[in-house]
């Protein structure tokens, strides 16, 4: 049966293609929308572009296909139209009854009275506007279409019971066929004896060869470091395969996801030459309050916020983690290490890179899209984050790019995903993570 579905602003700066995403059913959007949209489309962030582009799209269909107020046919078979309430903002509240908000929330309940016929449902990104739309008896969902499904994002490593047998062949040979329904490609395996529980075995799933192969990298370490546990191990294999051209890591603080990457691109880029440079990015975001302007040129502007980055890199080109001749300052004068903010990405190409971008689970899925579709021929892009640490208010744990695309690449031969779930950067760093 047909549906109406009252559309909020942030769905439409989230996705402005959520106009075609909701099949034969009817779309509403509220006046009030248009008016806070408008008020975004001089930015030249995303949430700016978002904006020109639901213009774009709804100036299309109103030149195409009528009038928007008596609705317009998309191409899915629904109707969609701009809605005036008939009454001004009456809806029982405490604030201002002319907030925005209020004044889109009435729209919803005008249209569910004027076409009782069919269900009306209130699509909206705001947590609390959907507590308060169901509280006033309107039925609320969030948008569905850019999100993460739960239970397809999680560890990345399938525990498999095998003959001891099995285990001596995959020691000797450094792979074991498989035939078991149900695995993806690069998926990582934790191979147990069923006599021994103890003697166990790790791997990853070549889908290719149907085969369980030795992992990369994962006893002599690299760069002096070792991984520390099994979910280390694993990232460690996606990260060093060539093969593998995007990897997310995904993990609380301290569990190794960035220096881990790190390594990786020092290795493959400075000393086996595979990739020309390795491009290290993170998107420009504060935790808590922001400190307004800062002086100097754009590096000392940029420094605080890529400090982090440069705290790993002093790390690895430390005595106690890598002998090299030449510290990272010097490479990254030659151009063999990069490090910039994501915001001067748009409109490049990048060939023979590899590129780690940290915190990615503070960008969207659409900046997220950006920055994969900018990788040229032999690229690799490893994206890192932790969806529990979000400073970005428009999107969540499950709507953020890092979620949304370890979800969408899950299963596809060039792809990898890895949960890291123990710290191992202190005792204390862990205790903390795991008590506050």
């Amino acid at each position: 049966m047909r549906k109406n579905y009252v559309l909020d602003s942030n769905v439409l700066l989230h996705d402005p293609r959520a106009l075609f995403r909701f099949e034969d059913n009817d779309v509403i959007i509220p006046i009030y929308v248009i008016e806070e949209i408008d008020q975004f489309k001089r930015e030249g962030s995303e949430r700016g572009r978002n904006a020109r582009e639901i213009s774009r799209l709804l100036d299309e269909l109103r030149d195409h296909g009528g009038s928007l107020s008596s609705g317009v046919r998309l191409e899915t078979g629904g109707q969609l139209r701009v809605a005036v309430p008939t009454i001004t903002p009456v809806l029982p509240s405490a604030i201002d009854k002319h907030a925005m908000d209020q004044a889109i929330l009435q729209t919803a309940f005008n249209v569910r009275d004027q076409d009782p016929e069919h269900k009306t449902i209130f699509v909206t990104m705001d947590t609390n506007l959907r507590i308060r739309a169901d509280a006033l008896g309107m039925a609320a969902e969030t948008y569905e279409n850019m999100r993460a499904q739960p239970d397809r994002v999680e560890s990345g490593i399938t525990e498999l019971a095998v003959d001891s047998s099995d285990l001596t062949e995959f020691f000797r040979d450094g792979r074991l066929q498989l035939s078991v329904d149900g695995l993806i490609a690069n998926r990582a395996l934790l191979l147990r004896d069923k006599a021994n529980s103890t003697h166990t075995a790790l791997a990853r799933y070549d889908a290719g060869k149907k085969a369980a192969v030795a992992l990369h990298g994962s006893r002599e370490g690299i760069l002096g470091l070792r991984p520390r546990n099994k979910e280390q191990s694993f990232a460690l294999d996606l990260l060093l395969d060539e093969s593998v051209k995007m990897v997310t890591l995904v993990g609380k603080a301290g569990t190794g996801k960035t220096l881990l990457a790190l390594a990786a691109g020092i290795k493959k880029t400075v000393e086996e030459g595979v990739y020309t440079r390795m491009l290290v990015s993170r998107p420009i975001m504060p935790l808590g309050r922001d400190i307004g302007y800062l002086p100097g040129d754009i590096d000392e502007k940029l420094n605080p916020w890529m400090q982090p980055i440069f705290d790993n890199l002093e790390f690895l080109f430390s005595n106690g983690a890598r002998r090299g001749p030449r510290p990272y300052s010097e490479l990254m004068k030659n151009g063999q290490i990069q490090v910039e903010p994501l915001t001067y990405i748009r409109g490049r190409s990048l060939p023979q890179q590899f590129m780690i971008v940290d915190e990615a689970q503070n960008l969207t899925p659409h900046e997220v899209k950006t920055i994969i579709t900018r990788s040229g021929d032999g690229t690799k892009i490893v994206l890192t984050g932790d969806p529990d640490q979000i400073d970005n208010p428009y999107v969540d744990s499950a709507s953020n790019g890092l979620s949304v695309a370890a979800d969408r690449f899950r299963g596809e031969k060039l792809a990898g995903h890895i949960q890291l779930t123990k710290g191992e950067r202190s005792e204390l760093a862990e205790t903390a993570s795991n008590l506050l």
